[in-house]
């Protein structure tokens, strides 16, 4: 069940507006996970800065179980990540950030209970 948060100080407005979908679409395809497990939102207009600069940028954070445990992993999503993110909100490489964190089945609440147990 990955999650995924994409936070930018871009306007709203800046979004594509299928973005949510091709989102939860390269997400899919990149993690190799059913796309009816895949969560997303997307939280433009934040207060946010890269290296001190208040130019447009973004952060996306990818939390999922079993594929973002490893150095190797990460290091392939980041770089399907970056081409998804830089072709559709038109940022350089420099100004996204990608945080990865691995969860256990444990740390993940859904329908009443823990995914441990569904």
């Amino acid at each position: 069940m990955p999650l995924l948060e994409l936070e930018s100080n871009l306007a709203a407005s800046c979004f594509p507006e299928a973005l949510m979908e091709q989102l939860s679409w390269a997400v899919a395809t990149i993690l190799d996970k059913p796309q009816e497990r895949i969560n997303v939102s997307v939280k433009p207009n934040i207060l946010g800065s890269i290296g001190g600069s208040m130019s447009p940028c973004a952060q996306l954070i990818v939390s999922s179980i079993g594929v973002v445990g490893t150095a190797k992993q990460n290091k392939e999503h980041s770089n399907k990540f970056f081409e998804f993110l830089t072709r559709e909100l038109g940022l350089s490489a420099d100004r996204i950030l990608i945080q990865f964190h691995p969860l256990e089945k444990w740390q993940i609440g859904e329908k009443g209970t823990i995914v441990t147990f569904l």
